[in-house]
This record gives structure tokens, C-alpha cells and sequence, in this order.
């Protein structure tokens, strides 16, 4: 009985150093790679997905515009507007209002940016600027620029100056609240590992805290930038004697659509093409920061 069942088959001992051989010689084998299909179609990179998504929206938004001005509604035609556009670029008028706008809106937010940040850093560094500066910007923040602009016009006039502090106030008040918080929002550990190894405040103020604040001061001045752009019009409507607002006011007079319709556009593809520019000093700026 005994050699019979150790005759039966094969032991333990003899199976194993087969089965070990056999997947030693597995993994020695390199890893198959699934063959592309032929009918796969090839990904396009979220950049270029990004490009052709922008061009069918603004062509579709063309469209629809179109097809309301066709429909009944008091619209011009995209092709009346470009005619009225080419019409007043041949005048001067165009360029003109362009530049004057353009002129105002700069001066106003770089400014307004300009004492945002240093503001901005200081109530979010110390304690003392945070409790005497805090409640002030607060309770501006809180009043619509525009609704200054009167008192604005009886203080300093009707000329440039009343027209570019609006401005300002409005690209400030977006821009220091969002410094503010970037310095707030730093993370704590950096700023004490930087200091167990040595580094002085300034130290630590130039290398930590201003980097990771930096995007949220550009999305400060992005938000300060359509802010601008929003009462630099108002601005215009009120007083001015040149300017894409004060064009588009006097086209209401006359009931000229076309000519306010430049207006609109021209404002839209400025204040785009400003806040591109901003987004692309964001990205070259913080590349540090891990993106999805």
C-alpha cells in the first residue's frame, strides 16, 4: 500500500521546480503591446480641442446673431457693422475712440494694480495693516465705483482725471482683496520649514510667500481688468468727448445700431485680447503649479 501511493504520481518536489521554471521564463519575456487599430482615430491635445471648441462657439454666436437680425429683431446685420466699422476706421473716428479708451483703461488698472499688490501684501503679512486697513477697503468694496463717479465729477471735474480714478478704484478693489487672500492662503508649513532652516522674514517673504501668492494676485487683475473695462464705459457715458462709450452714447441719440454695435465688439475683443495676455504671463509665471 505504501508504494502504490507513493508511486501514484509525481510529488510536490518534482511539480515545483517545473512551475517555477516555467514563469522565471514569463517574466524574462518582454510585455506584448496591444497592436493600434486601424480604424482608431488619433487624440487630439487638449490645446488644439480647446482651439477648434473656440471656433465653432464664436462661428455659432455669429450665426445665432445673425439669424436674430433676420428674424425680426432690431439688430444689425455682421455685415452692416463691418461696413459701419471700415466706415468710421476710413474717418479717424475709430482709431480715435480706441485709443482714448485704451489710454484710460490702461492708465486706471495699472495703477489700480500697482497699490493693490504692496497693500494687498501688507494686510496679509502684518497684523497691524490687516486691522486698520481692512475695514476701509471693505466698506468701499461694497459701493459700486460708478456709483462715485457722480461725486467723482463735482470733486475733480469733468476731464481726465475723474474718468481714470473710477477706474482705479475699481481695478484696486479687485486686486488687493485677492492679494490679501493669496497671503493669507499660503501654507503654513513652507513658511516654518523655511524658518527652522534659517531664513529671515524677508527671506522668506521674497522666496515663499510672494510665489505662492502670485496666481492669485493675476486672477485679482484679471478680475480688475473686466472691472475697468466696465466703468471705463459708464465713465464715457457721463463725460467725455471721445471714446468706445462715448460713441456708443451718441449713436443712441440717432438710433444708430450699427455704430453701437462697434462699440460692443470692439470693447469685447480689447478686454479679451488684455485678459489672453494676462492668462499667458499666469501660465509662464506659475508653471511651478501642478495643472489637471
Amino acid at each position: 500500500m505504501t508504494e502504490a501511493r507513493m508511486t501514484t504520481g509525481p510529488s510536490r518536489a518534482e511539480i515545483q521546480p517545473h512551475t517555477m521554471s516555467t514563469s522565471a521564463v514569463a517574466e524574462k519575456l518582454p510585455p506584448s503591446s496591444p497592436k493600434p487599430s486601424p480604424f482608431a482615430r488619433p487624440r487630439l491635445s487638449k490645446r488644439s480641442s480647446l482651439l477648434i471648441l473656440n471656433a465653432v462657439s464664436i462661428v455659432g454666436g455669429i450665426g445665432l446673431w445673425w439669424i436674430l437680425a433676420l428674424s425680426g429683431f432690431q439688430f444689425p446685420t455682421p455685415p452692416q457693422v463691418v461696413a459701419k466699422a471700415v466706415q468710421l476706421w476710413q474717418a479717424g473716428i475709430l482709431q480715435e475712440d480706441i485709443l482714448a479708451s485704451l489710454a484710460r483703461v490702461l492708465t486706471g488698472f495699472l495703477l489700480g494694480s500697482a497699490a493693490a499688490i504692496p497693500v494687498g501684501f501688507l494686510m496679509g503679512w502684518y497684523t497691524v495693516a490687516r486691522g486698520l486697513a481692512e475695514p476701509w477697503i471693505q466698506f468701499f468694496r461694497t459701493i459700486p465705483p460708478l456709483a462715485l463717479l457722480p461725486l467723482v465729477l463735482v470733486l475733480l471735474g469733468i476731464g481726465e482725471v475723474p474718468k481714470v480714478f473710477v477706474i482705479f478704484l475699481a481695478a484696486f478693489l479687485a486686486c488687493v482683496i485677492s492679494t490679501y487672500q493669496g497671503v493669507v492662503n499660503v501654507d503654513r508649513t513652507m513658511i516654518n520649514a523655511a524658518r527652522v532652516l534659517g531664513a529671515k522674514d524677508g527671506t522668506i517673504f521674497l522666496k515663499v510667500v510672494v510665489p505662492a501668492s502670485t496666481p492669485f494676485i493675476l486672477v485679482g487683475m484679471r478680475v480688475g481688468l473686466g472691472s475697468a473695462w466696465a466703468t471705463l464705459v459708464a465713465a464715457e457715458l457721463l463725460a467725455a468727448q471721445a471714446g468706445l462709450g462715448y460713441r456708443m452714447q451718441q449713436a443712441q441719440l440717432y438710433y444708430d445700431l450699427a455704430t453701437i454695435f462697434v462699440g460692443i465688439v470692439f470693447i469685447g475683443i480689447l478686454g479679451l485680447v488684455m485678459d489672453r495676455l494676462l492668462l499667458f504671463a499666469e501660465n509662464k509665471l506659475t508653471g511651478w503649479q501642478e495643472r489637471r
